[in-house]
């Protein structure tokens, strides 16, 4: 995408993920809309994961991955624009934790911390969960949590597995 000669490129992270349908297909569908949304361009992106559901166990397993993004969108655009996206490809949201279709999370936006009730950066559970730090390790190992001061790299070691599986999928996309 172009953005211009004086466009400024923030870095964000966003997570993905789907447990519905096609799931790789779902997610990669999902990062060629965010590729091609104005203000956005995917820089790079992890592999893939199947992975165990956290939270509520007795739906199926999810893919999962993460993308480094550049983009000229605020916390707040990029949220409506991942909204957006989600909505556009099906996902109605009920109650929390259930399967969807796509899951689009702002993980890390810039070193910002935001807290406000429709937004959350970094997001508040990223580092208790292996879905989101396994593909951010492999992304961005060294990269600094704002809050927690610890790499990607050692937030996933210290994390427990328990519970929380994460497979590499054959089919890898690295960047």
């Amino acid at each position: 995408m172009f953005h211009g000669p004086f466009s400024v490129l923030k870095v964000a992270y966003i997570g993905i993920g789907s447990n519905l349908g096609d799931k790789l297909k779902n997610c990669r569908k999902a990062i060629d809309i965010i590729d091609h949304t104005d203000g956005c361009t995917v820089s790079k992106q992890s592999p893939f994961y199947r992975t165990e559901p956290v939270g509520v166990t007795s739906q199926d397993w999810y893919v999962n991955g993460a993308i480094r993004i550049g983009t000229s969108l605020g916390p707040r655009e990029l949220l409506k624009a991942l909204l957006s996206i989600e909505s556009h490809m099906g996902r109605v949201r009920h109650r929390k934790w259930e399967p969807r279709v796509i899951d689009l999370d702002i993980l890390l936006y810039e070193n910002e911390v935001i807290q406000e009730p429709s937004l959350m950066v970094p997001h508040p559970l990223m580092h208790q969960r292996r879905f989101v730090l396994q593909p951010m390790a492999q992304l961005d190992p060294g990269l600094i949590h704002p809050v927690l001061g610890k790499s990607m790299s050692e937030l996933k070691d210290a994390l427990g597995s328990e519970g929380q599986a994460a497979i590499p999928m054959r089919d890898m996309i690295c960047d």
